[in-house]
């Protein structure tokens, strides 16, 4: 015993026992909030008398999560329930299917655009998978397309939600690395969300191409005229928010609240939803903020753990010594991709920012499109197993095990990975919108 806490005072042991205990409690079925807390007492008590850390502990939990900002995660989780209920969901796949009904694979090429556009819009991926999955799916069985390709698409488009504003895991970036605006890192997605899209468009053109899949029949002038105006109200969502979150009329807080009245008022509109449907919005609404928000405050206790271990000084010195920013970038991108094959996204920002930050700026690398980067890596790795929460989510909307559907994401999986090496090595991608917005400093 008296080894194992000697062990432990070196960085690189705490670091071994901390992840050791976190992943293996994982594996036992352990609640990941349960997993991070547990596992950082258990290193801090080697560091802390045991009532200091288990008070200071509680005090980090509670300071976790006394912030302002997060107030918008709760506001956007709520827009979004209220978006994927009132109707909303049809019409931007409607307008999709205008977008993408003239190349090859149309049906797949909606898929994909529908979820770029009600993810923007709803800010989740898995509302997004969820909600255009369960319409598009029956659609392109009626065609021919095979349901494992389908589910593929479905699931390897919908991470585009996260990157494309409004979007949670941003607006914790945000937080957890100590402020970065949250109208620059908005801005930076588009372009990053929109590559990913057309990375996953790409492989589908050459597989319908192959598999002979059809395009849509050519829409009237007056149906094209109806559907754009149907669905109009729905974009104008995008504008007033992000556009008001963008010249700051208001926060990113104010804008979430905005943007739960508008999706309410808009869904009363429609005449899609009912009421019994919008208390089943707030009770699903207020379940999984409580779940994120005790996962931000559990994580608050590793934080403080890794840092009076010095373990992310240890990691930052080890990645350091390679002395190659190419390099260093192409390791933390390695990094990140394996985290996301075990680890949900959420918990995977709240633990490896205050580890990478340090490193990113070393090298030169802005917040910004650090932020950016790491989420379109975790939502890379959303779409992959054990633990890829996207999924999950497409396969139960299709009708389909996980198995059955692994084989037909890997060409998306490849692309996807491709748009991620530019969107890290070519900045300009992220940093060109907030800087030409006057966001950021040129």
């Amino acid at each position: 015993m008296d080894f194992l806490i000697d062990y432990m005072f070196d960085p690189a042991g705490a670091a071994v026992v901390l992840f050791a205990v976190f992943f293996g409690l994982l594996t036992l079925g352990t609640p990941i909030s349960i997993a991070i807390g547990v596992s950082s007492l258990l290193v801090g008590m080697v560091y802390l008398p045991t009532d200091v850390i288990f008070f200071v502990g509680a005090q980090k939990m509670f300071s976790g999560i006394d912030s302002f900002t997060l107030l918008a995660i709760p506001f956007f989780v709520l827009a979004g329930n209220i978006m994927n209920k009132g109707g909303i969901a049809i019409r931007l796949i409607n307008l999709a299917k205008l977008l993408g009904g003239r190349m090859p694979g149309a049906l797949a090429h909606t898929n994909v655009i529908a979820n770029m556009l009600f993810g923007s819009i709803s800010g989740s991926s898995i509302a997004a998978a969820a909600a255009v999955g369960g319409v598009m799916g029956p659609l392109q069985a009626k065609e021919g397309y095979d349901p494992r390709f389908s589910a593929a698409v479905n699931i390897a488009s919908a991470p585009t939600g996260i990157l494309i504003p409004p979007s949670g895991p941003l607006i914790l970036f945000s937080l957890v690395s100590g402020g970065t605006s949250i109208s620059a890192l908005f801005m930076g997605g588009y372009g990053p969300g929109l590559l990913m899209g057309l990375s996953v468009m790409t492989v589908i053109t050459v597989i319908a191409w192959r598999r002979g899949y059809r395009s849509e029949a050519r829409t009237g002038f007056g149906e094209v005229l109806r559907t754009f105006w149907a669905a109009l109200p729905s974009l104008l969502m995008v504008v007033v928010v992000i556009g008001g979150i963008a010249i700051g009329a208001f926060t990113a807080t104010e804008g979430a609240a905005v943007a739960v009245l508008y999706s309410f008022l808009l869904s009363l509109l429609y005449r899609m939803a009912s009421w019994r449907e919008y208390i089943e919005a707030l009770k699903s609404s207020a379940v999984t903020s409580c779940s994120i928000l005790f996962l931000i405050a559990a994580s608050g206790i590793m934080s403080y753990v890794m840092t009076i271990a010095g373990i992310p000084d240890i990691i930052a010195e080890g990645i350091l010594s390679f002395d190659n920013p190419i390099v260093i970038l192409l390791i933390m991108n390695i990094s990140l991709l394996i985290i996301g094959f075990f680890m949900d996204l959420t918990p995977a920002v709240l633990i490896f920012t205050p580890i990478f930050l340090p490193i990113a700026q070393e090298i030169g690398v802005h917040p910004v499109h650090l932020g950016i980067m790491m989420i379109f890596n975790l939502g890379v790795g959303s779409m992959t197993p054990p633990v890829g929460s996207v999924l999950f989510v497409g396969c139960a909307v299709a009708g389909l095990r996980i198995d059955q559907v692994i084989r037909p994401i890997l060409p998306f999986f490849f692309a996807t990975s491709f748009a991620l090496a530019l969107v890290t090595y070519v900045p300009w991608f992220t940093m060109a919108l907030p800087r030409f917005l006057g966001l950021m400093q040129p």
